[in-house]
């Protein structure tokens, strides 16, 4: 089977390593010049590990991991109401690995590199859907003909707004904005993160053990408030307005985004679709099942995704359809139950009132100096731990 895959990301590099793998020859357009490097920091959980163990990429990822000590919550003075080691930190249990995604994303690539083509800075431009194929015009004028297109890029995928019509049809906002970007470590913070929470704004900023620099993050309350996500200036304006008023390091950290090659703002949104297949075309990851990142499993969901849909089009012997079905009749229930996490976690992230604000910081603060605070942490993990099993992964190897 010859497959187009749009978009060199995690799921995008993942899918070509495993159809490669099960024989199958697929090709990668990226419109960027290069993979991307560098990134926010991202976990691998449940089944994902699982898949990961499969690539043999475990102790690679293991040795490339954040190393992140812990975290606290601050108040606005800068006094840390609550610590806690930085696996509990960031919902993490027993195997869990935390990596940067530019880290995870070059670790894949250079499994494939050698074996599958990859055409940088271009795109799709046009894809026609036909009984014998998919003919495609690139930007760069190319055409070919694929026995069937993958869309793996992203959030706003092209591919999907080619396929199955405009994206406001399947990307549903959640009411918040998310910001984030590189920043000097002024703080000296040591593989420590370090959050601040105000009534419907929370800012954090946190070092690992792969970036001299630190990251800055940025998630606020933000019903229907439209930006054009082209204009960087516009969003810069968007987020020091929605701030100004914060305290701690919050104009510190600000004023670091004028200079931040890697600035990111867009909204927290879930893709929700019935069907992520029409024809010979389908999609995977964030394109399909974006379930944003407050659920903490975009990477996961990429990974899983990714498997499962090279296993499934390989098993059907050239079947496309059977493959398309079998891949949304295996996947839907874990995309569905790590799609629920991002809702929930982010009004636990952040907090609509003062009141709930000083609710939160309080209990944290006896949380902290209670007996049993193990107990009460791994109450809170279960439902993350719950979202990543969700699956139990067929073996696809003859």
């Amino acid at each position: 089977m010859n497959v187009l895959i749009s978009g060199a990301g995690i799921a995008g590099t993942a899918l070509a390593y495993w159809l490669r793998r099960h024989g199958c020859t697929p090709t990668v357009v990226e419109r960027a010049p290069a993979i991307r490097e560098g990134g926010y920091k991202i976990d691998i959980r449940g089944a994902a590990l699982e898949v990961i163990t499969r690539m043999g990429l475990l102790e690679a990822v293991r040795r490339e991991r954040t190393d992140v000590r812990g975290g606290s919550i601050v108040n606005a003075a800068g006094r840390r109401v609550a610590s806690m080691d930085g696996d509990t930190f960031g919902g993490r249990t027993g195997e869990d690995a935390e990596i940067l995604r530019g880290d995870l994303n070059r670790l894949i690539y250079d499994l494939t590199r050698d074996e599958v083509d990859y055409l940088f800075d271009d795109a799709i431009a046009s894809l026609t859907d036909g009984p014998d194929g998919v003919d495609v015009v690139f930007d760069s004028g190319r055409k070919a003909r694929y026995d069937v297109v993958v869309g793996a890029d992203g959030l706003h995928s092209h591919t999907r707004a080619l396929a199955f019509g405009p994206e406001e049809r399947f990307v549903h906002d959640m009411g918040y904005h998310v910001s984030i970007f590189s920043v000097p470590n002024h703080l000296g913070l040591d593989r420590w993160e370090l959050t601040y929470v105000g009534a419907g704004r929370t800012a954090l900023t946190y070092s690992t053990a792969k970036d001299t620099g630190a990251k800055a993050m940025f998630l606020f309350a933000a019903d229907g408030d439209a930006f054009d996500r082209r204009d960087r200036a516009q969003q810069q304006r968007r987020l020091a307005e929605a701030y100004k008023d914060e305290g701690w390091e919050v104009p510190e950290l600000l004023r670091g985004m004028a200079d931040a090659e890697d600035f990111y703002f867009d909204t927290l949104s879930q893709v929700r679709m019935d069907r992520w297949s029409t024809g010979r075309v389908t999609l995977v990851g964030d394109a399909a099942y974006c379930a944003s990142p407050a659920s903490g499993q975009g990477t996961s969901l990429a990974l899983v995704g990714a498997y499962v849909l090279a296993g499934e089009l390989a098993s059907a012997d050239g079947d496309h359809a059977k493959g398309f079905d079998r891949y949304e009749s295996e996947l839907r229930h874990f995309a569905e139950e790590n799609q629920k996490l991002g809702p929930k976690n982010i009004r636990q992230m952040v907090m609509r009132s003062r009141a709930q604000v000083w609710f939160a910081m309080t209990m944290l603060s006896l949380m902290a100096r209670l007996p049993g605070k193990d107990r009460l942490a791994a109450k809170v993990v279960e439902p993350i731990h719950r979202a990543a099993t969700a699956i139990s992964l067929k073996s696809y190897e003859r």
